[in-house]
């Protein structure tokens, strides 16, 4: 769904763990947002762009798959 934060995360070694525990969220959650099953929030996407990815676009990151746009 997101593939440019899957990229930064990989290349980072950040894992969805880390991202549940920065949002303070379950892992599930993180998982269920990741996959576009719910959405991310303003605030939450700000909040680990700044503590993980702080060089990185916000839109950069959180660009959907073409194939998830145009749905």
């Amino acid at each position: 769904m997101y593939p440019n934060l899957d990229a930064e995360m990989a290349r980072s070694k950040i894992t969805k763990r880390d991202l549940a525990k920065c949002l303070d969220v379950r892992y599930a959650t993180i998982i269920d947002k990741t996959k576009g099953k719910r959405p991310f929030l303003l605030d939450e996407a700000v909040k680990i762009k700044r503590r993980f990815f702080p060089h990185c676009d916000l839109e950069y990151l959180f660009e959907k798959n073409q194939s998830q746009n145009s749905a």
